[in-house]
């Protein structure tokens, strides 16, 4: 009593005063506080390429030079708080933040190790890659790399408390902040507008190296592009194909291999004038004819296959309103037996309505298959007569046509791509982490995956010497892509065509024909071996040239993109 008199009740309350009083204002950060916070570590931190590249501009280290780097960074980071701000909303904000801390480390990691560029082609290749391939990219630089870059942001945002806010409040402040971001990014660049338009226009690579933009496009790009291309059912295409004249009475079919290479560099074949003997095999022969200046439709298997197969051409392929059946397709109508040999990882839809075979599905060959995780090329002539031999007999009776698909000199892990015995240029370049080795130790490694190509190529025209019996054969060799080796700190392949180096795009095309097969299409060998050492060609002539060089008659051939047909009509005038 006497204390409750000495301390009046306003002082201690009664508990259902306490009870009914309204609970204190939540504590933490703002959700857009934490949202900048991240962004200035994701516009710092993860663009360290981005920002090295900046400094390697000329005036970089003048006071000119300073404030435009000050005024880009401030630009990358509220663009990319302004974007997250507009898919980060409510319980969401931790995990879409995590994930761009991620993307960003990641994107940083792989740009600043082998110097790509991140854009919808380069993602796609990720997610069309098989678990070999994605290996081959793993060091134990890594995830240390990963630990160092998204570790501290990630510990940091996991632990930090966030002030709840009402949906309508959340709205309204996110909102404005999304405009305000942008707003502020916007006169960052305006800022300095002179001289970022200009570096934009002179470095276009640069625009790919902003982190985790260029991902946010790329994926974005991605799902977006069903509603921007809505191809509808795949079109028909050459099913007026029919067999030539020179199947009349054949005493003979032709059976053709198609060797589709993976990552080759025409400057670096021997064959083509490369100041190392890469090719050693072909080189000796006489009866191959090599075309020097032909070139790729993409930059990465994913884009170069579909298009080097198809009857459009690089520029109409970008830009078709319908997806269409393939060359594959065309053969198999005109009615050949058609067989897809894979040692690589898929066809990318140009053979899904033909006989298929994946050589490195269960790798059990002890001679190309050492590892037992992946095989040497030599592996898909092992068994294949078989395979023939499994395919229709009647179409096999008019003529075959194979395709064999390399894994060629695909990298980084260029030394896994040759033998032991194979490896004639020294020392080479051991790991997956490019820039760890010397360029000569990675030219290296990359060099002796040609020389196991070569002896695949020579093994593959030995297989169809000893076939001569029984058909008329010959063999079409070309690479999908090139590679980067370093030149001007790239490595890989996959940059967006218009700024890829012509490392990249620059291939190989390998002709060989047995005599009996110069006779039954009217080619020479030595025409060819004349006409492609000046012959400007492109992937856009492979699909016309193979169904010349079958024969095959259908509405969608054009002779004016087969690079054969101005050796038949010598030989034939």
């Amino acid at each position: 009593m006497l204390l409750s008199s000495a301390f009046p009740s306003r002082i201690f309350p009664p508990r259902t005063a306490i009870a009914a009083r309204p609970s204190s204002p939540a504590t933490g950060l703002h959700p857009m506080t934490v949202l900048v916070l991240a962004c200035l570590w994701m516009g710092t931190v993860c663009n360290l390429p981005l920002w090295h590249a900046v400094l390697q501009l000329s005036g970089a280290y003048t006071l000119r030079g300073g404030v435009f780097l000050l005024a880009f960074l401030s630009a990358v980071s509220f663009a990319t708080a302004g974007v997250l701000a507009l898919l980060a909303w409510g319980h969401a904000l931790k995990p879409v933040i995590s994930v761009a801390i991620l993307a960003a480390a990641a994107g940083a990691y792989f740009i600043g190790t082998y110097g790509i560029a991140i854009d919808p082609g380069m993602l796609t290749n990720v997610v069309q890659t098989d678990a070999r391939e994605a290996a081959d990219l793993f060091t134990w630089k890594m995830p240390l790399a990963l630990l160092a870059m998204a570790g501290p942001p990630l510990v940091w945002l996991a632990r930090a408390r966030v002030r709840p806010l009402g949906w309508r409040r959340r709205a309204v402040h996110q909102g404005a902040f999304a405009l305000g971001a942008f707003a502020v990014a916007a006169v960052c660049i305006l800022a300095v507008f002179q001289d970022f338009s200009s570096t934009m226009r002179n470095h276009t690579r640069m625009r790919y190296l902003i982190n985790p933009l260029n991902s946010i496009y790329a994926v974005g790009s991605l799902a977006a592009k069903p509603l921007r291309h809505d191809r509808g059912p795949l079109q028909p295409l050459g099913r007026d194909a029919h067999l030539g004249a020179s199947y009349q009475g054949q005493a003979k079919p032709p059976l053709l291999v198609l060797v589709l290479g993976e990552t080759g560099r025409s400057g670096n074949f021997g064959l083509n004038g490369y100041a190392r003997d890469t090719t050693p095999e072909l080189s000796a022969r006489q009866d191959i004819a090599s075309a020097t200046d032909a070139w790729s439709c993409g930059t990465s298997t994913a884009a170069s296959v579909p298009c080097m197969y198809s009857h459009l051409g690089r520029q109409a392929y970008e830009k078709r309103p319908a997806d269409y059946e393939s060359l594959m397709d065309v053969l198999q109508h005109a009615g050949l037996a058609v067989l897809w040999v894979d040692n690589q990882s898929g066809c990318k839809g140009v053979c899904d309505r033909v006989p298929t075979v994946s050589t490195s599905a269960h790798p059990t060959d002890q001679q190309w298959c050492a590892d037992g995780k992946e095989c040497l090329d030599d592996v898909m002539l092992q068994g294949l007569d078989e395979r023939i031999a499994a395919l229709p007999a009647d179409q096999r009776a008019r003529g075959v046509v194979v395709v064999l698909h390399q894994m060629g000199s695909h990298g980084p892990a260029y030394t896994r791509r040759s033998l032991p015995s194979q490896k004639k240029f020294q020392p080479e370049c051991l790991t997956s982490a490019l820039q760890e080795c010397t360029r000569e130790q990675v030219v290296n490694a990359y060099d002796n995956s040609i020389v196991s190509t070569d002896h695949f190529l020579n093994s593959t025209i030995r297989w169809l010497e000893a076939r001569a019996g029984s058909a008329q054969t010959a063999m079409v060799y070309l690479a999908d892509h090139g590679e980067s080796l370093g030149e001007g700190g790239i490595y890989l392949h996959g940059m967006p065509y218009a700024i890829a180096p012509d490392v990249q795009k620059h291939v190989p095309w390998i002709t060989w024909l047995s005599p009996a097969m110069q006779q039954r299409t009217g080619i020479a060998t030595a025409c060819l071996q004349k006409d492609l050492r000046s012959r400007h060609l492109t992937h856009d002539n492979y699909f016309h040239s193979v169904l010349g060089l079958m024969d095959v008659r259908t509405g969608v051939y054009e002779a004016a993109q087969d690079m054969y047909a101005a050796c038949r009509q010598t030989a034939q005038g």
